[in-house]
């Protein structure tokens, strides 16, 4: 072949611009290159869907007495009752399927965490650009705050806030929406306090954008990574706390079941041999908090890769 054929075929290939990874390609690359990561966000997945769907996939709807029977109860996992009906978790004394008992919980502990994080990134997110942003005594003030929250335990907090508000699903979320807020605020504000000084900040102010504009639109969109490492984290940390304020019995009602309420309900038949009934839900909440784990880890590495081994 001719020097000027080859120069021909390769000069069309040496014009054609590379590809650019964007961060969310290269943020889904990095993910999903650690099998544990993706085997936590697949386990969490199918928990959620389970637990979403369990009054159409589940046997029987556990809180309903109307389908409850007095002489299925204390059945050990893999019996079958009376009726035919295989019971592969077991039954509680009250004869409640504990599969589907186990699927209810998980629905109330998943709404519970991710409606309090809904709420409480919201006000974490607004409080923290503003004490960045603005600083001074708004900034002063607010972390104030934030520091005098942070400095108390946070289930300490939740049990005087219940013992004022009374059990109830409600009452759970806005408890954890109130011991919440304050990560999220730190957290946006360490991030945006950089960001304020960079010469775009300066540049839309000298542009009079509204304070609205140069917060929510320029600023807050380079504070999200580690706001989402936060967030995932959090998820699990509120799995956790609303299952430990019903186990200790302020949290949700009996006629709104969650994980910690199971647990609690199965914890005076341990000794008795009835394992089953604590053991498997709090395998499940185990399970759960680990996967969510699992993947806030491989998030927080992808995101800040200083972090990498």
């Amino acid at each position: 072949m001719s020097e000027e054929a080859v120069v021909a075929a390769v000069e069309p290939l040496a014009a054609r611009p590379a590809a650019v990874e964007t961060p969310f390609r290269r943020l889904v690359r990095g993910f999903f290159e650690d099998r544990l990561a993706v085997l936590g966000l697949l386990v969490f997945a199918l928990v959620a869907a389970l637990a979403f769907a369990a009054p159409w996939i589940v046997p029987q709807n556990p809180y309903d007495l109307a389908q409850l029977d007095i002489m299925d109860g204390g059945l050990a996992p893999g019996e079958t009752s009376f009726s035919g009906l295989t019971y592969w978790l077991g039954t509680d004394p009250q004869g409640r399927d504990m599969l589907s008992a186990i699927f209810y919980g998980l629905r109330i502990s998943l709404v519970v965490a991710f409606v309090s994080l809904a709420f409480a990134i919201t006000i974490g997110v607004v409080a923290g650009t503003a004490a960045a942003y603005f600083g001074g005594r708004v900034d002063s003030l607010i972390m104030r705050v934030v520091d005098l929250q942070l400095s108390f335990p946070s289930i300490l907090i939740a049990l005087i806030l219940l013992a004022l508000f009374g059990r109830g699903m409600d009452k759970v979320i806005i408890a954890l929406i109130i011991v919440q807020w304050a990560y999220y605020a730190r957290t946006v504000r360490s991030s945006a306090i950089v960001e304020t000084r960079k010469d775009y900040i300066q540049a839309a102010r000298c542009l009079a954008f509204s304070h609205r504009r140069i917060m929510f639109r320029h600023l807050l969109p380079n504070c999200v990574p580690p706001l989402i490492v936060v967030a995932t984290v959090q998820i699990a940390n509120a799995i956790a706390l609303e299952a430990t304020l019903s186990f200790l019995g302020v949290g949700v009602p009996v006629t709104e079941p969650s994980l910690g309420l199971l647990i609690a309900n199965g914890y005076d038949y341990l000794l008795s041999g009835r394992y089953w009934v604590s053991v498997f839900p709090g395998v499940a909440l185990l399970v759960t908090i680990v996967a969510i784990n699992l993947v806030g880890d491989r998030l927080r590495d992808v995101l800040n890769p200083r972090l990498q081994k």
